[in-house]
């Protein structure tokens, strides 16, 4: 296995902040396999190593509805595996922030938005959304998504599907969340949430060896 020697914690490739939706529609169950997907698809060699060659930032944020949304992970750059493997149990452990209340996708936006300036060195910054419902609440999603995209910030989501063929949640994402170089990945259903997670993580941070 290659060993991953860092030369200095500056040279960040890309700050992901991932941000979870955990409004109402989001029972225990379900909010028990975002997290346990976010902490598995961190433990996968191919997504640990990749965050290692990146030295990447991670940061965790719960939203839900008007007001409601909290850094709960705050940022940690993968320089060893015990990053990785740290980040990994702590994502496990994560106590619910919010419940039983309105997606209010605009806000959640805007305050992960605001979270970059903690590691304004990392080349790309890259906002990982998922959610499995339309906004329903809060301020117009248009102007958050139009000053993400202004300040270097890519939005890129999974869309949590109900199981079936219709992908409205998809193309409300595709439509409305996405910045222009970003891509929806769809779950069906959160049982799907942790292959969706590992291959997001995967398409966001990889990059060619060679």
């Amino acid at each position: 296995m290659a060993v991953f020697r860092p030369a200095i914690a500056s040279a960040c490739d890309v700050a992901l902040l991932l941000s979870v939706d955990v409004s109402g529609s989001i029972d225990r169950g379900e909010y028990r396999l975002q997290v346990q997907g976010i902490a598995d698809a961190l433990r996968d060699p191919e997504v640990a190593d990749a965050l290692l060659l990146g030295q990447v930032a991670l940061s965790v944020v719960q939203w839900s509805g008007t007001a409601q949304h909290t850094q709960v992970l705050p940022w940690r750059r993968m320089l060893a595996p015990k990053d990785t493997n740290d980040f990994a149990i702590r994502a496990e452990r994560l106590a619910r922030a919010y419940s039983g209340s309105d997606t209010a996708v605009g806000e959640a936006i805007a305050y992960s938005a605001g979270q970059f300036a903690a590691v304004s060195d990392c080349r790309r910054k890259v906002i990982d959304i998922s959610g499995d419902g339309p906004q329903n609440a809060g301020f117009p999603l248009a102007p958050e998504r139009g000053a993400a995209e202004r300040a270097g910030i890519e939005i890129n989501a999974i869309a949590i599907e109900d199981v079936g063929r219709a992908n409205p949640i998809t193309e409300f994402y595709r439509r409305f969340v996405i910045t222009r170089n970003g891509f929806v990945i769809t779950a069906r259903g959160l049982s799907d949430y942790p292959r969706a997670i590992r291959a997001k993580i995967l398409r966001e941070i990889a990059k060619p060896l060679g």
